[in-house]
């Protein structure tokens, strides 16, 4: 590595610490923008109640008017034939019956209430790596609701199966046998007075976290039913305790939507419910958080509209179709597809339209995107995380050397010249502007250029950063092993092993480039190694481990380059 490429990775990892400061501060005391007011629709919006989320409410009310709006991200307005409009509530489960489902990947709770999703384990996801408790993604607790909502809905006062409607079921407990790749889950509604019968039907599948949704609609009596289906994410969604040394801290939470061409995290305290788009066909919802999501994903062709209802930490996000009417004596079949679970990209993009875009890689997701493939092509054929980020460490080194050999190159030159260098720092101690003259006749002379460090690193940057935010965001290395130590790559080493590496190879990298000529400015530089180790010592180990295999890599880069100048200059010398 040459002497301004150390330099300028050093400097790299100190603007990255600062970076890192500086993102938490925002989200901890920036000042938040006052939203927008809402937009009075002619789909009222029912008001949100001040009671606490535990309580029994009316179900959505619906309206036959067109909702015609400018929202963001869509060209022009859309008009919806019909929409439901849900309340920021919870339907209460107490005095329901439940309905366990188990899959090789799920645990889930229904209830009969609504027969709502009201809980969900990831049975493959252990809360703390080694621990018996599984990462609990929907929650019925009052402190912690979290459940997603579904129902069909209409306004002309007529029973439909809306959230808060009561449900059977023929069973309690449903398990996805051995040998069986498909589990349905059937939960029946009766309205004896007009002869409607509604069957919602769970569909979950063997190592999946798709969950498809069917209402099979039965109309038995003499006159026409209408109903419009909706689906949403009801959250109380307390705030994320920050830290600088906290993963979870730089990971968005909360609700997200796709509007069929641009994917939106919503900043509850700065979105209007009338900015949420109206008439998306080809979109979802989700719940966010580091590593997992929950999404509802509407039935592909049909137009739905999105709201978004806040009170305190609650929020409320749904997705509402047109309205179907089922003629007498007639049925017919509704669908929608739920994903709960880890955001592995592999299934998200079979899931729905752009899923893939839920592993927030942020503002370099062009960059993270190929990098992610790469990872897990490497990791398809060594069947290690650890090992795919140092065999890919390695790839980016081969595609930016021939950046850095030239610039290494002149460095090794001015680490040769060193002697003659320090001569004229001597004879010109009194005088810096004949120094300053001097030295650059030197360069000219010898054809070296002292900022040819620069331009390969400034082209690294954006890569290093992008992969900071695979490796951040990828649920694929949550709790990964590497090899002895290292049992989990996405959290801190528990021995402190690499960071002490990382400050050893660093200096190693320091002392290998010509120190620079001013004395304050080497010792910075001794000691800012040591420095960022400290700092990197509480991120996750695969960063840490990438920086280490980079840095490996570039000291032998830099000292064969060192050699070979070296050589160079002894026989020019002989000769």
């Amino acid at each position: 590595m040459t002497s301004t490429n150390a330099r300028m990775f050093l400097w790299l990892g100190l603007v990255l610490a600062l970076w890192i400061n500086y993102e938490t501060w925002q989200r901890d005391y920036a000042v938040p923008v006052p939203a927008t007011p809402a937009v009075t629709s002619s789909a009222p919006l029912a008001s949100v109640p001040t009671a606490s989320i535990p309580q029994a409410t009316t179900p959505p009310a619906s309206t036959n008017a067109a909702v015609a709006t400018t929202v963001p991200g869509v060209a022009a307005t859309a008009a919806v034939p019909s929409t439901a409009t849900p309340t920021l509530t919870a339907a209460p489960t107490a005095t329901a019956g439940t309905v366990r489902v188990t899959t090789d990947a799920l645990d889930l709770e229904l209830s009969l209430r609504g027969g709502d999703l009201i809980r969900a384990d990831l049975l493959k996801y252990p809360l703390i790596k080694g621990a018996d408790a599984r990462v609990r993604l929907l929650n019925s607790d009052n402190d912690n609701v979290y459940f997603i909502q579904t129902g069909l809905t209409d306004t002309n006062g007529a029973a439909h199966p809306t959230h808060v409607a009561l449900f059977e079921s023929a069973q309690q407990r449903h398990n996805l046998v051995e040998g069986a790749n498909e589990l349905r889950v059937p939960l029946t509604w009766v309205d004896a007075a007009t002869g409607v019968s509604v069957t919602k039907t769970y569909i979950l599948r063997r190592g999946s976290y798709r969950i498809d949704l069917e209402y099979a609609i039965e109309n038995g009596g003499t006159v026409p039913w209408r109903a419009a289906s909706y689906a949403q994410i009801l959250r109380n969604d307390k705030p994320v305790e920050r830290s600088m040394f906290s993963v979870e801290s730089y990971a968005f939470q909360g609700p997200a939507y796709y509007n069929g061409t641009k994917y939106f995290k919503i900043n509850r305290e700065k979105i209007a419910d009338s900015e949420l788009p109206r008439g998306v066909t080809t979109g979802w919802i989700a719940g966010m958080q580091h590593h997992f999501v929950t999404v509802v994903v509407p039935a592909e062709g049909q137009d739905y509209a999105y709201s978004l209802k806040t009170q305190g930490n609650q929020y409320l996000l749904s997705a509402t179709g047109p309205m179907v009417t089922v003629g007498p004596q007639s049925g017919t079949t509704l669908r929608e597809t739920l994903f709960v679970g880890p955001k592995l990209q592999a299934q998200l993009k079979t899931a729905g339209p752009r899923l893939d875009l839920l592993a927030d890689y942020g503002m370099l997701t062009l960059l993270a995107e190929p990098l992610f493939w790469l990872l897990e092509q490497a990791h398809n054929i060594v069947g290690n995380w650890g090992w795919a980020i140092v065999i890919i460490t390695f790839l980016l080194k081969l595609v930016f050397y021939p950046l850095s050999e030239s610039s290494g190159r002149s460095m090794a030159k001015m680490k040769v010249l060193a002697p003659r260098m320090k001569n004229l720092q001597e004879t010109y101690k009194d005088d810096r502007e004949k120094l300053g003259r001097a030295m650059m006749d030197l360069y000219k002379r010898e054809k070296i250029n002292p900022a040819a460090g620069c331009l390969p690193i400034l082209i690294q940057m954006p890569v290093f950063f992008a992969f900071y935010w695979v490796l951040l965001e990828s649920v694929e290395m949550r709790q990964a092993p590497f090899m002895l130590w290292i049992q989990d790559l996405s959290s801190r080493d528990p021995f402190f092993v690499l960071p002490v590496i990382m400050a050893g190879a660093m200096f190693v990298q320091f002392k290998l480039n010509p120190t620079p000529p001013d004395p304050i400015q080497a010792k910075v530089f001794m000691i800012l190694p040591f420095v960022m180790s400290i700092t990197f010592a509480f991120f996750p180990a695969g960063l840490v481990l990438y920086w280490v295999t980079n840095t490996l890599l570039t000291i032998l880069q830099q000292w064969n380059i060192n050699r070979r100048i070296e050589a160079e200059a002894k026989k020019a010398r002989t000769g």
